[in-house]
Parts: structure tokens; sequence; C-alpha cells
């Protein structure tokens, strides 16, 4: 009788959460009905927190989740710049300052022709969970402009970043919001935004942008920050399994900052990386690629991946980076850009054999390609996890600026290491916890919100 009756109140508690989160949910999507991206980063957490909800009732009594959804402030504002040719152009640009209960807002800007308000709110809300894993005093925001950088001239886009940052500049600063760079947002353009911010207010403000030029208080291994980052992530997964980067045929989608890095890395730890991408298509080379070629094509050159087999003839460009994940590997580091990696790509890498994936960039699996990998007892390493390297180190690089001191590259690698390890094992421990053993997805998810949940009702703002 006495098991009945705890059955019985264990199932009405598990209702109870889940018509919670499901009225929740409804609300996001009734208020914003456009932002699908928004509504699936909204959806992939609430799944996450079933378990907590349950043990933890009192995050639904302060209405947490309801608070953690809504961005403390969201600004748009309109960026007039004239090109080489004298036209005027007008752009739209976004910062949205979405949660500070750890610390001053903190996330990367994106200029790309896709960005608006539900890709900037979704990036948001994982750079919350993100930056709560990394451990430090950072809270979460996003930003970026629907800006395309591609075939503009250097002074269209100093004049650009000018105008964006004489808007963006009224409401950052070293303690309220620090943004850094993102797709399209590189030190060029960091450079040129800070200048600007320099300018405006007579000061050298260092901590108001991370991932600046060494000359000017920048870090060193920021550059690298997020590629190293993923693989100390991805060892960490296989070693509990008795794997290892060290012997493995990898395939990475992308070939800007995050991947090329990624690639370096696990070169160094002795993988074979075989393929990489960008937007027009992707190259594969059984006998590992020439990261030296890659560099030179896509940072030295702004070239086109394509121009690979013009050194390597013996290698193959395949139209079309989407079917990039028909090549079979041990490994698939997707860090192109959102949802690149659906259903039917999930399929083949685990028809193929892939023992892990770990996501390079913000949410480049959408929700059923997670679920095939988690099926399959694939490792499957989540991107607020995975990639928090290189908000680490920008967290690392404000406290330098913050010291007027620099630290050597071994320094600071050696604490991105420590950073990576502890996420890792964190998220480990949260799934563990809540039942949920080997979901990695679940562990960043619930470990990153209970330590913001915890900070907000601390802080009193419920």
């Amino acid at each position: 009788m006495t098991n009945a009756i705890s059955e019985k109140s264990s199932t009405n508690k598990k209702q109870n959460v889940h018509d919670y989160l499901k009225k929740v949910y409804e609300t996001v999507v009734t208020r914003d009905p456009n932002e699908t991206e928004f509504h699936q980063a909204v959806a992939l957490i609430f799944k996450s927190l079933i378990p907590v909800l349950e043990k933890y009732p009192t995050y639904m009594e302060k209405g947490i989740l309801e608070q953690i959804i809504e961005p403390e402030r969201v600004i748009t504002f309109r960026v007039p710049w004239v090109d080489d040719e004298g036209n005027t152009h007008v752009n739209r640009g976004f910062r949205v300052q979405f949660n500070s209960a750890l610390g001053p807002f903190k996330g990367g800007l994106r200029f790309h022709p896709s960005v608006n308000l539900s890709i900037v709110k979704f990036l948001g809300l994982e750079q919350i969970i993100k930056n709560s894993l990394t451990g430090q005093p950072i809270g979460g925001g996003k930003g970026g402009a629907d800006f395309d950088p591609k075939g503009k001239s250097d002074n269209e886009i100093m004049r650009f970043c000018r105008s964006f940052m004489t808007e963006l500049a009224k409401y950052i600063g070293p303690n309220t919001d620090i943004p850094a760079g993102d797709i399209g947002v590189g030190a060029r353009e960091i450079g040129f935004m800070f200048g600007q911010y320099k300018k405006m207010r007579s000061s050298f403000d260092a901590g108001v942008l991370t991932g600046k030029g060494l000359e000017y208080g920048g870090s060193l291994a920021r550059t690298e920050a997020t590629g190293y980052g993923t693989i100390y992530f991805l060892e960490e997964m296989l070693k509990d399994k008795d794997l290892s980067v060290s012997g493995s045929t990898v395939v990475v989608s992308g070939s800007g900052n995050v991947s090329i890095y990624a690639i370096e890395k696990a070169m160094e730890l002795g993988a074979t990386v075989v393929a990489c991408s960008d937007s027009d298509g992707y190259i594969y080379h059984a006998n590992g690629i020439d990261l030296d070629v890659v560099k030179e094509i896509k940072e030295v050159n702004n070239g086109r991946i394509s121009e690979y087999i013009e050194t390597y003839p013996e290698a193959t460009y395949v139209e079309g980076c989407t079917s990039i994940w028909e090549v079979p590997c041990d490994v698939a580091l997707p860090c192109a850009t959102q949802n690149e990696l659906d259903e039917d790509a999930a399929g083949l890498l685990v028809q193929n054999g892939v023992k892990a994936v770990g996501e390079g960039a913000n949410m480049p699996c959408n929700t059923e390609a997670i679920d095939v990998f988690l099926d399959n007892d694939v490792l499957y390493g989540p991107a607020k996890a995975v990639n928090a390297g290189g908000v680490a180190v920008s967290a690392l690089e404000m406290a330098q600026n913050s010291m007027r001191m620099s630290w050597t590259f071994e320094e600071v690698d050696a604490q991105l290491q420590e950073i990576m390890k502890n996420i890792y094992q964190n998220c480990v421990a949260a799934s563990g916890e809540f039942g949920l053993p080997g979901n990695l997805e679940a562990g960043a998810n619930i470990a990153g919100f209970r330590k913001v949940a915890d900070a907000m009702i601390a802080q009193g703002v419920v």
C-alpha cells in the first residue's frame, strides 16, 4: 500500500512538472511565434530539467524558468554605413543582455546575413549555461548584425564597425557587458570597434571587449581557445570509454577559427583529420589534410576550400557542405553553424561507425540528430560544454586586463585545460545525480542552470 501511494505521488509530481514546462514553453511560442531557433534552444533545456524540477520544486515556485528565458534587456538599433562608392546602406544591430546573475553580460558579436532576433536570443540563452559551466564570474549575452563582411573592403568593414559601436557603446562596459567575436567578427573587427569605443569614451578600457590584438590587451591562446577546448573536452569524453583522440579518424565541418584550431590540436594529439568544409563544399584527403595549406587558403588569402585540390590533386572536393557527414570517421566535430547536422546525417554517421560527436559550433545538431546519437550510445558532447573554451579564455583575458598584466601562452593553455576538464566532470556528475548517466546534454543544462538559478534566488531577484 505504501509503495502504491509513493508511486502515485511520484507520478503526480512528474505530471505537474510536465504541465508546468508545457505551459511556460507555450507562453514562449505564443509571445514570439517566429523565433524558431530560440524555441529549439528553450525546448532542449526544458527537456533536461524535468528531474531537477521534480527534486527541487522551489525553482518552479519562484518562477525561475519564466525569468531565465526572458532577457533582462533586448537592444535593437540601425547601423548606417557608406560603401567605397559613396552609397549608404542600413543594417540592423542587436544586443541581448540575457542574464547577469553570475557577473556582467558576456557573449560574442556575430556579423552574418542570417542574424535576426531569434538567432541572437538562442545564442544568448545557450551562453548563460555555457558561461555558468566555465566557473568564471560572467553572465550571458549575445549580439551582432545582419551585415555580411564577405566581399567588403577593409575600409567598408571599418566604417560599419565604427557605426555599429557608436550605438552599442551606450550599453556596454568592463563591468556591465563585455562583447567578443563570433562568426564574421575576428581580430580586425574587434580592433575597429575597440578604437571607436576608446575614441568615444576618451578612456583605454581594455576590458570592454575580448578577442583583442596582443598589442592592446589581448590574451595569448585566445585565438586557439575554442578549437583547443573542443579537443580537450573530447579527450576527456573518450578517455572515460578507454578511447583516445590519438589514432582516431576525424571529420571537422567548417574551416574558420574554431575548425582550424580543433584540427590543429587533434593532429597534435595523434588524430588523422580527413575532411573539412566551407559554405560551398568540402575536401576529403584520405591521408590527412595539410593544415598549413588550409590556413594559407582561409586565414591568409580568404579563399575557398576548393582551392585545396590545386595543391593536392589527389584529394577530393565535393560541392555542397552538408554531405561531409557521409565521410566515415571515428569522431565528428560539427564546427560550422547551427542545425548543420540533421537526423539523416546522424544516421549515416552511426551507420559508418562514429564513436563520438563534439559540437564545436553553437547548436549544430538538431534535436532529432541528438536523439539518434543518444539512442545509439554514441558519445555526444553538447556545444554549451564542448565549445566553452573560447569564452573561458575571454574571461581570463578580462582578468589579465584588470590586473594590468599578461600570462604566457602555456599559463593560459594550462588553465584552459583545467577548465574544460572541470566542465566535463561537472556534466558527468550532474547527469548521474539526476538519473541520466552518460547524457552530457542533460548534464550540461542541469549543472549550468542550477548555478544560475541558485544565484538568482540568493540575490533576491525573483
